[in-house]
């Protein structure tokens, strides 16, 4: 490789790590905040609130996703994959919560590393949102939560 290339790699990846911090930042002080309150009253179809434990604080952490229900398992795609903080957070600790209609339901969270997100995304059902997490998106993931039973 010549000098050239790599700087151009190098740049490339550099943006896109500035995108990504723009986009949380973003999200975190101007979309999330309003988009929390809904789908924690159950206003907001097709959104959950993923519930995981901080890798380094231990401490409770909620975050607004997209996602899908099918019999027992929710399944999420991630816009920065493993770069996303509730996503690291789920594999260091698996063990999760997701509030769907007003209630709290557990389970163990895992990234899908052989699933298509794109296609993966398409069955949602919700055009509006696939298209803001293709645009907003920087490192898509298939995230798989399955719920445990209930007793």
């Amino acid at each position: 490789m010549s000098k050239t290339e790599t700087k151009t790699e190098t740049t490339t990846g550099d943006d896109q790590t500035r995108h990504r911090r723009r986009v949380i930042r973003f999200q975190r002080w101007v979309v999330n905040p309003p988009m929390k309150v809904m789908t924690w009253l159950g206003l907001k179809r097709g959104h959950v609130l993923v519930e995981t434990t901080g890798r380094k604080t231990g401490r409770c952490r909620r975050n607004v996703v997209g996602a899908r229900r099918e019999g027992d398992t929710f399944w999420i795609v991630a816009e920065h994959g493993r770069h996303a903080g509730w996503v690291a957070n789920a594999g260091a600790k698996p063990r999760v919560r997701v509030r769907h209609r007003l209630r709290w339901l557990e389970g163990r969270a895992e990234v899908v590393d052989g699933d298509d997100p794109l296609a993966r995304l398409e069955t949602f059902g919700m055009a509006g949102h696939a298209r803001l997490v293709k645009k907003f998106g920087t490192d898509l993931a298939t995230v798989r939560i399955d719920l445990t039973p209930q007793s």
